[in-house]
């Protein structure tokens, strides 16, 4: 079913569903052995490993050209969880990783990707039938007296985790998922999912307040995991909704509560000057509240709340502006988050005031936590949260930088730039950084090259087309009128493919996909491909379409946030 803007309030709180019934996750497939011939070598010598170690040992193999083998961290820890998977033999002969040669077994799975490109046409079509099969069997639940897509009905097979940023735990095992390890939810009354045969679930629960289908609990972190509807079901749809709407709720009053803060600046309370300041920079800066970290975390990561005396610096002055204030600090997955910038001067002075008498590892707001601002943030508004700021943040920038940088004169490909430009302003506001994708310098010297065979083209077409315009002069025919369309529709194409390159190079070092999935109320986007005549799979791929048919469904021209 289509989600129309009346189904959206389907489900409120409380009951989310009466009935559900689903056939469980797939189970990655068990691991099979490389072939005799590829040798694994320790110390220059081949050395046969036992089953469970050579599996592990083809993890770190398959990612041998990965800059991630190359860091220290992710090696330490990758040969510290390899180990364990020996036996007490392997153990005892290999003791450094230095000594050992994957080179064999990289070369072995670098054929296989090659091999399964160059499979047949009719190769390719049996293995899509079967992907088929087992989607129409697990890649659907009942809820309700509804068929619902489900999204992530595949458990990821186990490999070496490698965490966004420098992540502490990189290069460590993550195990694989067994059914054992499986809590199912479904209700009474419909027929539990059968487990692989000789196995048992962990748990089995009827619990229809919560939205998931399937749960378990990875290694690395301790996190639990989910398998959830897809993005397009209806209860994915009301939750979308209902937090950009909760958004929209905060633009209504948004002002008075700067004014708030701004007033509490100057409370003779510490504690409420503390909570203002994090509140000023949550609201200008899209930062995290800070969540205190579970047990057993390792990474120094930190948010506003959490900030220590050494991750910011002051400037009364710096190259030209007044009162700037410079940060420095690992966010989430360990993202560094680094910015200079100006803030009012009652914030400065408030800041020089919270760090009076401390150390560097002293918290910046001793007098305030996630717990005290989130309930702060409550009495402000129903509803409100740290993440509600990014989000109302980031809607507003998109928009307004929509409206900054998209012309009537541009064609489409330059107003799909503008938009790229106008996410990008949003993915930097809240820190969406990436590395540069290790085939970027290739692909861009690709795109040079077909940059420089089209205005070789283009000149060989301006040529043509001035002979044609003096042969014109002494015999009338089509020829010149000819020349002169293949030279525009060649100009186009070349500006074209020139947009490509500066969009590719201005947006390789920031994911635009999070804030435009995540924080970006997508019936902004969709009312700005209307007004433009640009067509919606132009921004956002059929799987996002699908998961904000509802945006499309209900966004008008005019529609504002």
């Amino acid at each position: 079913d289509q989600l129309r803007p009346l189904q959206i309030l389907r489900y409120t709180d409380g009951v989310k569903w009466k009935f559900l019934e689903h056939k469980g996750p797939v189970f990655a497939p068990a691991y099979e052995p490389i072939p005799s011939h590829v040798k694994f070598y320790y110390d220059g010598k081949h050395m046969k490993l036992s089953p469970e170690a050579e599996e592990v040992a083809t993890f770190f193999a398959k990612m041998l050209d990965h800059e991630y083998t190359t860091k220290d961290i992710f090696r330490k820890n990758f040969f510290k969880d390899w180990r364990k998977e020996m036996t007490s033999e392997e153990r005892a002969k290999i003791t450094d990783l230095k000594k050992c040669d994957f080179t064999e077994m990289s070369e072995y799975f670098k054929a296989q990707s090659e091999a399964r490109k160059a499979m047949s046409k009719e190769e390719k079509q049996k293995i899509k039938e079967e992907n088929e099969r087992i989607l129409q069997q697990y890649g659907f639940c009942i809820m309700d007296n509804h068929k619902e897509r489900i999204a992530n009905f595949r458990i990821e097979p186990p490999g070496l985790f490698r965490g966004r940023g420098d992540h502490p735990k990189m290069g460590m095992l993550k195990r694989r998922i067994r059914p054992q390890d499986i809590i199912i939810n479904c209700s009474k009354d419909s027929k539990v999912p059968e487990p692989p045969p000789g196995t048992k679930w962990k748990e089995v629960r009827h619990d229809n307040k919560v939205t998931w289908l399937v749960s378990w609990t990875e290694n690395i972190q301790g996190s639990i995991k989910y398998i959830m509807l897809n993005p397009s079901s209806r209860i994915k749809g009301e939750k979308d909704w209902q937090k950009y709407e909760t958004a929209r709720r905060l633009k209504k009053c948004v002002d008075r509560i700067r004014a708030q803060y701004r007033e509490d600046w100057k409370s003779k309370e510490m504690r409420i000057r503390q909570r203002a300041v994090a509140l000023y920079f949550i609201d200008k800066l899209a930062l995290r509240a800070g969540n205190e970290k579970e047990e057993g975390e390792t990474a120094d990561t930190v948010g506003c709340c959490s900030l220590r005396v050494e991750h910011i610096k002051l400037y009364p002055e710096n190259e030209g502006q007044e009162y700037v204030v410079e940060f420095d600090f690992l966010g989430k997955d360990s993202i560094r988050y680094y910015n200079r910038v100006p803030v009012e001067k009652r914030v400065f002075k408030n800041l020089q005031l919270f760090m009076e008498n401390k150390e560097p590892d002293d918290d910046l707001f001793d007098r305030l936590n996630t717990s005290i601002l989130n309930k702060h943030l409550q009495e402000l508004m129903d509803g409100l949260t740290a993440k509600v700021f990014r989000t109302y943040n980031a809607s507003i920038t998109l928009q307004q930088q929509l409206k900054e940088l998209t012309t009537a004169e541009e064609n489409i490909p330059a107003k799909i730039l503008s938009y790229n430009r106008a996410n990008r302003a949003v993915a930097i506001l809240c820190n969406h950084q990436r590395a540069p994708p290790k085939t970027f310098e290739k692909s861009m010297q690709n795109l040079q090259s077909k940059i420089d065979a089209k205005r070789d083209q283009l000149a060989d077409a301006k040529r043509e087309l001035k002979s044609a315009k003096a042969d014109a002069k002494v015999r009338k025919d089509e020829k010149s009128k000819n020349k002169k369309k293949a030279v525009q529709r060649i100009e186009e194409q070349l500006m074209k493919l020139e947009v490509q390159a500066t969009d590719r190079e201005e947006n390789k070092q920031i994911a635009l996909g999070t804030s435009k999935l995540n924080y970006l109320d997508p019936r902004i986007s969709v009312a700005w491909c209307k007004k433009w005549g640009i067509p919606v799979e132009k921004i956002y791929n059929k799987t996002q379409r699908e998961k904000f048919a509802w945006a499309i469904d209900m966004a008008e021209e005019d529609y504002e946030f």
